[in-house]
């Protein structure tokens, strides 16, 4: 008889949690602090708008931390007003924490223009000098990519290009914002864009940051030998993307080259009968 073997609910979340060469979606969690006002829950919600599927906002006030790989902490005071506290996990410890104050913010649902659909895969840009030089800077940069990237995709289609989240960084604030991207006619091929603001609208500043050590943040972006694309050899590229190769043959005789008979290329007379001569030379020369 057949013996069937059941597989326990502990084994399967074990291989679940195992290393894998493709990283999944990662998720964020969203959660207001117990004594979130009225503002930065509002900013929770927007950011769980744009977040979703892979977001989940916790309604009710909590006293708790987030422990997920990426979460969004909420809260307000008298010393940090309207404050957020994004971060990030790996390997079950904090890799990077970063609070943020909001000295301004406009909601979605306060600009009244048309919204994108849910599911929408953002384009992120970013602009300013501080994103590419400041450690602190650089390492926010990053922070908002793994939230609002969503999944990888393979093929991208024109018509879904419709929503850009804009990021500033100019004298010391960060400005946060988000356009509805529009395909006008233009008379060719090529359509005119313009940008709509939609919102989320919001002015940050940078305040305290806990960042992961630099061997540290180099483990967490290791990739697995079997995703390094392998070297190829004798092609090399220029600047302007021209893939160029080198290929190995022995040397050829020219002279014996078939090629194509024109009475241009044909000898005249007097090569002919040099060309003789030196053959009957070389004959006298070997004899």
């Amino acid at each position: 008889e057949m013996r069937k073997f059941k597989i326990s609910k502990w084994t399967c979340e074990r291989v679940s949690t195992l290393q894998k060469l493709s990283e999944n979606v990662k998720n964020a969690m969203l959660i207001k602090g117990g004594n979130a006002n009225l503002l930065v829950t509002q900013v929770l919600r927007d950011v769980y708008a744009l977040t979703k599927p892979y977001g989940v906002l916790y309604k009710k006030k909590n006293i708790t931390r987030p422990y997920w790989s990426l979460f969004m902490f909420g809260s307000h005071n008298k010393k940090w007003p309207n404050n957020l506290v994004i971060g990030r996990m790996y390997d079950y410890h904090v890799l990077d924490m970063i609070e943020l104050g909001t000295e301004k913010f406009v909601s979605l649902k306060d600009i009244k223009n048309s919204k994108c659909s849910e599911r929408t895969k953002p384009m992120l840009l970013f602009a300013g000098y501080d994103f590419d030089v400041t450690e602190d800077y650089r390492r926010l940069k990053n922070l908002l990519i793994d939230l609002f990237r969503g999944p990888t995709v393979s093929n991208i289609r024109l018509a879904g290009l419709e929503y850009v989240l804009h990021f500033t960084v100019l004298n010391g604030k960060i400005y946060f914002r988000g356009y509805k991207l529009l395909l006008k006619k233009s008379g060719c091929k090529t359509p005119r864009i313009e940008l709509e603001e939609t919102g989320p609208s919001l002015d940050l500043v940078l305040r305290r940051t806990y960042l992961a050590s630099d061997d540290l943040y180099k483990l967490s972006m290791k990739m697995p030998k079997a995703l390094k694309p392998k070297k190829k050899t004798n092609v090399s590229h220029d600047t302007f993307g021209t893939t160029y190769g080198r290929i190995h043959m022995q040397k050829q005789d020219l002279s014996k080259l078939q090629t194509r008979e024109m009475k241009g290329l044909k000898k005249r007379p007097a090569e002919k009968i040099t060309e003789d001569q030196e053959k009957k030379s070389k004959r006298i020369e070997n004899n």
